[in-house]
């Protein structure tokens, strides 16, 4: 069995300015009271390089990054370009963007790549409509998703799978830990089929509306290995005690 460590992942989404990078001061002290986790947290691009100079040690990613290289694609960051400012991971296919910007599988996949390629971290987002799941259709729907988002076998790297039901995100709702453990354990064996052995190392964070009051019930789930955190990691005092729910499961 495969003993893995906690991540708790904080994604700012479009929120943020150089005053709230105060709050990282908080949040790096409890990581660092934290040993056996590991805490990232996901700033807007403009704030990336001034949180990696103020992080004490925190790992800093950021929210996207392009598969190209370089190239004609106004507004995009590459992951190179994330490399240089300090970034250490990226997400890639949050709902938000496959919604937003019609982002498809194969779009996620071409972002892991390249994110995986520059040796960062890459946490790859899957999960269902509330409609597919009311429709019964919710493994069907994240099996489909992690065949066309994750990349081949041979560059697995430090991938990372992010489950978040659609219908949990920023509305309150959570999951049921029965719902987590199911889905949790359909990622799981998805990643050991197309991984071998290395996919029993990945590790699986729920997102969802996660806060201080259901972290610890969360991470008690197999196959639960941490946390992609919305809302409630914009402040220290909400975001610090899902990191010692994570040191505590």
């Amino acid at each position: 069995m495969h003993v893995r460590r906690k991540l708790v992942v904080g994604n700012w989404k479009m929120n943020g300015s150089l005053a709230a990078l105060a709050e990282l001061t908080a949040i790096a002290a409890a990581a660092r009271r934290a040993p056996g986790v590991d805490v990232a947290i996901c700033p807007p691009f403009t704030l990336i390089a001034a949180a990696v100079a103020r992080s004490g040690g925190l790992a800093i990613g950021g929210q996207d990054c392009h598969w190209a290289a370089s190239g004609a694609h106004t507004g995009s960051i590459s992951a190179a370009m994330l490399k240089e400012t300090g970034a250490r991971l990226v997400i890639a296919g949050h709902s938000e963007r496959r919604a937003e910007q019609g982002e498809d599988d194969s779009t996620v996949r071409g972002k892991a790549e390249a994110a995986l390629a520059q040796g960062l971290q890459a946490i790859v987002c899957v999960g269902e409509s509330e409609a597919e799941r009311r429709a019964g259709k919710a493994v069907e729907r994240v099996g489909a998703q992690l065949a066309g988002s994750l990349p081949d076998p041979g560059g697995s790297g430090d991938l990372v799978v992010a489950y978040e039901p659609i219908w949990a995100i920023g509305t309150g709702n959570v999951a049921t830990a029965a719902d987590v453990a199911e889905i949790h354990a359909v990622i799981r064996a998805a990643l050991v089929d197309r991984f071998g052995d290395s996919g029993g190392r990945i590790r699986i964070l729920y997102g969802g509306s996660v806060k201080a009051d259901n972290a610890a019930e969360l991470f008690a789930c197999r196959d639960v290995d941490g946390a992609l955190v919305g809302g409630a990691s914009l402040t220290a005092a909400q975001f610090v005690p899902i990191v010692e729910a994570a040191a505590k499961s």
